[in-house]
């Protein structure tokens, strides 16, 4: 089994983890966009052929399910890469957790990158999921870029600002970009006021990861004996984990389990 996973830079390594940890077995494929990268202020039209390039050099390891590992180019690729790939390859994409972190009924606030931020995309997922709930959106300047160079000050001043965008009262937060999951941790801290209850936290990588399980017709196996390869694309060239991967525990959990091939 060969699952690969696509993404402008290491915010697919939180979905990465999770495929790992279901599967240990499954040989990886991580096809990656140094050249291109940050995808975010590109046009639909320009991320869409970056994420088609990347796709296609993913799908040259002839994997059995494509992972995009990013909420943006989910929004404006998944469509062209459906289209290229399936149904030999299914291709799935990342979408935020709004809906089971609505179902709870309290205060739920979506952290996510400016330019999501406010989007028609995520205020259709508002309206389709989280109808009559109270919803905070709150933007993260900087984040996704800070923790894509584990840039440690970075990090902490973005976090520290999207915190201060937060209401007191919300119950749920959801992670909004595949980038914050790798700094779930510190957020959950942040966005803890004294006297109240630690609010809960939402990522996508966990779903995405059974999904994709679930679209091969294969189940979790965390007990498999044999440890899945991994082979490490960037802009098409093989190559290695970028240096700032090794910054978050889900970086780390890849080589050591799985050398580059």
């Amino acid at each position: 089994m060969k699952i690969a996973l696509m993404d402008s830079g290491i915010g697919l390594l939180a979905a990465t983890a999770a495929v790992r940890r279901l599967r240990p077995d499954a040989d990886l494929v991580l096809s990656l966009d140094p050249d291109g990268m940050p995808w975010g202020p590109r046009t639909p039209q320009d991320l869409t052929a970056r994420a088609v390039a990347v796709a296609e050099a993913a799908a040259a390891h002839r994997p059995d399910a494509l992972i995009v590992g990013c909420n943006t180019a989910t929004v404006h690729a998944l469509p062209a890469l459906r289209a290229l790939l399936e149904p030999g390859i299914p291709v799935i994409g990342t979408v935020p957790a709004i809906k089971p972190a609505a179902a709870g009924g309290g205060h739920v606030a979506i952290w996510a990158t400016p330019a999501t931020t406010g989007s028609a995309y995520q205020r259709g997922l508002i309206r389709d999921f989280a109808d009559g709930v109270p919803v905070a959106e709150v933007p993260c300047w900087g984040l996704a870029e800070a923790v894509e160079h584990a840039d440690e000050t970075a990090i902490d001043a973005a976090v520290a600002a999207a915190a201060a965008l937060t209401p007191e009262d919300v119950t749920t937060v959801v992670l909004g970009c595949t980038h914050y999951e790798l700094v779930a941790e510190r957020i959950h801290a942040a966005v803890h006021r004294p006297g109240r209850p630690k609010p809960a936290l939402y990522g996508s990588a966990g779903a995405v990861a059974a999904q994709a399980l679930r679209r091969m017709g294969e189940v979790a196996a965390p007990e498999a004996p044999a440890v899945g390869s991994l082979t490490v694309l960037l802009s098409g060239r093989e190559g290695t984990l970028p240096q700032a991967a090794l910054a978050y525990e889900e970086g780390r959990l890849l080589p050591a389990v799985s050398p580059a091939s």
